[in-house]
């Protein structure tokens, strides 16, 4: 076949397969995008039900507005999934109904709980949503990220630099997290979290060898070279005495463990993670014995009831109305989650418990299973090692995130002030994890086409440099054809 490049004649625009081509040769990739509508369907059906109960519950009429919310609330995800079928056909086909199920429960709970902080969620989630789609959109391969790593590094740690800036920066429930622009609040560490998971990636994937070489020894021990450990310890140091500095204690737990797992899958060293085992230890310790506010959430960890109406008074709350809930829940609308302060941030996952129950509670927590597992064999799919890094950083945050908090509502593990993502309220929390789901169903795309799942056609960007291209190519020619003439005559 003869080159575009080398045929004059050659149309400017690339051959495009249509729809039934297409179809044919990624059966796979249409199935599973059909399976995604027929959930995304489901879950629109589940979160209006739920809608609908709630405000029998707690008014004993329906919401006027409810043919008007289940319009929106399916045209927000069915562009959502339009656009994945045309941006991400070979994407996989539970991540994004997942989240949007868990996004649909959390809208239902925080509107149980306060219609105002309602109505600024519903406006986050159109702000999401679109950022969902932009990232799908502009991100075409996944592997162009790792270009950015050190700007990605900069911005990261600039973002989590920012509430320390005075005049910007605020307090809220002791945390140093908060950046006030006006009117609008948000917490820059939710978006350097990803940053930084994309340059650890991006780093790992470059000296993995390096690192897990392990040729410099001091006396019996066998250590990395200091040159190529060095910078991204620094990074991970940095971004986690920050967080202490800033009393976050549940980002600081959520990014040391995203250091030991993917040093640990890039390095394949069962080394690190005792190491890092040993560092948790003394660090947690040392936090103990140092800061009032670490040895206040152990000691409500340890026995919340020593002061059940002051400090222990927001767990003792939750405990109580996990108990109310049983099995089946008091149903939705009919409990007293308002009874837990703060109850639409950090203690949303007890509203649910105390109104659904155990079921609704192991719903949850198997979505979240679901994700996790999901993004982990996104990971093993992939065979390039900064796509197989980033899918397992990415799933270790939003794995580990919601293990810190829903461990801590039930008192499994001291109590951390972080969000349950996509569940809680919380504009930036929201935006932060539905970019994070469009990279994580990006990787996923990126390995379906290379294993041949879905035909790997050129991107938009691809398409342009390549027009650009032949147009020079052609461009060239005639000048040179100009020049030949010239000089003949």
């Amino acid at each position: 076949m003869t080159d575009v490049l080398d045929d004059p004649n050659a149309d400017l625009e690339p051959d495009r397969i249509g729809r039934r081509e297409r179809r044919a040769l990624a059966p796979l990739a249409y199935r599973r995008r059909n399976a995604e509508l027929t959930l995304i369907i489901m879950a629109a059906i589940i979160t209006a039900a739920a809608y609908t109960i709630a405000s029998l519950g707690t008014n004993a009429e329906i919401p006027p507005g409810i043919f008007g919310f289940v319009a929106l609330l399916l045209g927000l995800l069915l562009g959502a999934h339009f656009v994945v079928r045309k941006f991400a056909r070979g994407a996989d086909s539970t991540l994004l109904p997942l989240a949007a199920l868990l996004h649909g429960i959390g809208f239902v709970m925080i509107t149980r709980l306060d219609n105002e902080l309602a109505g600024l969620q519903s406006l986050w989630s159109l702000v999401a949503i679109g950022v969902f789609v932009t990232v799908l959109i502009v991100i075409q391969r996944a592997t162009d990220l790792a270009r950015f790593r050190w700007v990605l590094f900069f911005g990261g740690t600039g973002a989590l630099l920012l509430p320390l800036v005075p005049g910007l920066g605020s307090t809220i429930n002791g945390a140093r997290i908060w950046v006030s622009l006006g009117p609008i609040n948000f917490q820059p560490g939710e978006f350097a979290k990803i940053a930084l998971a994309i340059f650890f990636a991006a780093y790992f994937a470059e000296n993995r060898e390096l690192i897990a070489a392990k040729t410099w020894k001091v006396g019996p021990i066998r250590l990395p070279e200091p040159r190529f450990i060095l910078p991204v310890l620094m990074a991970w140091g940095f971004a986690v005495v920050v967080m202490v500095g800033q009393r976050d204690l549940g980002s600081s737990l959520l990014f040391f463990t995203l250091f030991v797992v993917m040093i640990w899958v890039a390095t394949e060293r069962i080394g690190w993670l005792v190491l890092g085992a040993v560092m948790f230890g003394a660090a947690a310790y040392f936090s103990w014995t140092r800061f009032s506010h670490v040895q206040t959430r152990v000691d409500i960890w340890l026995d919340p009831w020593a002061d059940s109406l002051g400090k222990g008074y927001q767990i003792v709350q939750s405990l109580f109305g996990l108990a109310d809930g049983g099995i089946t829940g008091t149903g939705l609308g009919r409990g007293n989650p308002d009874q837990i302060p703060e109850a639409q941030n950090d203690f949303i996952f007890a509203a649910i418990g105390e109104e659904l129950g155990l079921i609704g509670a192991t719903a949850i927590l198997m979505s979240y299973l679901l994700i996790v597992g999901s993004g982990l064999r996104t990971a093993l799919r992939t065979d390039r090692e900064f796509e197989k890094l980033l899918a397992v950083g990415l799933t270790t945050i939003i794995g580990v995130q919601a293990f810190i908090i829903m461990g801590g509502v039930i008192k499994l593990i001291p109590l951390t002030g972080i969000t349950l993502p996509f569940v809680s309220y919380g504009g930036s929390s929201l935006v932060s994890n539905y970019i994070l789901l469009a990279l994580l169903m990006r990787v996923s795309d990126s390995a379906s086409r290379r294993i041949g799942e879905t035909p790997d056609e050129p991107t938009p960007g691809e398409r342009w440099s390549a027009w650009q291209l032949r147009r020079q190519v052609r461009k060239d020619r005639k000048h040179m054809a100009d020049r030949e003439q010239v000089g003949a005559s």
